[in-house]
């Protein structure tokens, strides 16, 4: 008896297709079903010989033990899969998602080997960039504190040797130009050998010293890096609530929409407050590059911290950026990122979606101080970081205070819902 495939139960989930630079060609799609219990598969020993059931979570685990085979497509869909809970949440997925997602993998070197990464990882971004065709080049994504890492022609980074909780891989220093004119955003801290280097790279053709903002990882670099190149130091000064023994005074301050010109190019600032009232973000509209220092990061969230730091204003210049022409993002730390829109949605949706948790921390708790709401408005951030998470849950317990959604009692130093 043989019996017709029911096509109306199978939905299309995803489709890879090869990387640029690979000979071999696949074009992948993947289905989901959902299929009764107890079923035997069997393989048809024309592309299937040994089939078996795995769930999301195992295929991958055997896989990286090295006693699984998988193709680089199947790993990756099934690491995607994990993150949905029951096969009615999949099945939803599936037909509610607007269009199928087309997915491709990037070839880059890693600890001295050519490493895959899907679009869902961290260092995809920048691959993109160096690489828009999607053909292999050779870029190392290993982070580089003695050398410079080209990004475009006339886009560098060199990372400084800072690597920490707070700082992930170090902060980048870019350096943007070319020969005899160049301009330096955040050179970081005040480490000798980071600014020599720096200064061996651009010669005596460095202008302009641009600082995002002036915490001690990001502007303590500038002045030596004056005093070898003689460039002039620009960004917005540190406000009164800014920490006294970071102060920041620019020789020249960045107004909104001002332009920085270098070559042939023009940087246009951004006033991005949230994560510093004097933020400034960098937009390079010809190549559809933002500089964004530390208000968008790759891999992590960046700290608001009041009261310099305001979460309203921080959620409000993400929004303003949606408006930007950009394409690609280079954060103060981390790789590039790409789908820099769908970033900063992902972004606000994450402050927002947080937000919903502290207030439904003060209605489960009917209010409670800093130390009990963090517990449950952070359930989901080991407890080690809770001295962090507790400066950007006072942000957001401000800013609900601010719209009135919010109350704290002085004497008590209780918040209560309003």
């Amino acid at each position: 008896m043989s019996c017709a495939p029911a096509l109306d139960e199978l939905h299309w989930l995803s489709r890879w297709i090869t990387d640029g630079d690979l000979p071999k060609r696949f074009d992948a799609r993947f289905f989901v079903a959902r299929m009764p219990e107890h079923q035997e598969p069997i393989a048809d020993e024309s592309e299937q010989f040994e089939p078996t059931w795995v769930t999301p979570a195992e295929g991958p685990a055997r896989h990286a033990e090295g006693g699984f085979e998988l193709m680089f497509p199947t790993a990756r869909t099934l690491r995607r899969l994990q993150r949905f809970g029951s096969v009615d949440e999949i099945i939803d997925h599936t037909t509610g998602q607007p269009q199928v997602k087309i997915s491709t993998s990037r070839g880059g070197r890693l600890r001295g080997r050519i490493e895959r990464f899907g679009d869902e990882d961290l260092p995809f971004g920048e691959l993109e960039l160096v690489s828009p065709d999607g053909s292999y080049v050779e870029h190392s994504l290993d982070w580089q504190s003695e050398r410079v890492v080209p990004l475009l022609r006339h886009v560098h980074r060199l990372t400084a040797p800072n690597a920490g909780r707070m700082t992930g891989p170090g902060t980048n220093t870019y350096m943007v130009g070319a020969p005899g004119d160049w301009l330096v955003i955040d050179p970081g801290p005040d480490d000798p050998a980071h600014i020599d280097r720096i200064a061996a790279f651009v010669g005596d053709g460095l202008k302009t010293i641009v600082c995002t903002h002036a915490h001690p990882d990001h502007a303590p670099g500038a002045a030596p890096l004056q005093q070898r190149t003689g460039a002039r130091i620009v960004g917005r000064p540190s406000g009164p609530h800014f920490n006294p023994a970071w102060a920041f005074r620019p020789d020249e301050t960045l107004e909104d929409g001002a332009r920085l010109r270098v070559g042939d190019s023009a940087l246009r600032v951004l006033h991005t407050p949230g994560h510093a009232e004097h933020h400034v973000c960098l937009l390079l509209e010809e190549d559809g590059l933002l500089f964004s220092g530390d208000h968008i990061l790759n891999g992590s969230t960046t700290v608001v911290d009041p009261p310099d730091g305001d979460m309203r204003a921080y959620v409000a210049s993400l929004e303003r950026l949606t408006a930007e022409p950009f394409e690609y993002i280079l954060p103060a730390h981390g790789h590039v990122i790409a789908r820099a829109k769908t970033e900063i949605a992902r972004l606000i949706a994450h402050r927002m979606a947080r937000e919903a948790k502290v207030v439904e921390a003060l209605d489960r708790l009917g209010g409670g101080t800093l130390a009990e709401l963090v517990k449950l408005a952070y359930d989901d951030v080991d407890p080690i970081l809770y001295p962090v998470a507790t400066r950007s849950l006072t942000a957001h317990l401000l800013k609900l205070r601010d719209e009135k959604r919010a109350t704290l009692d002085e004497r008590s130093s209780r918040w209560e819902p309003a």
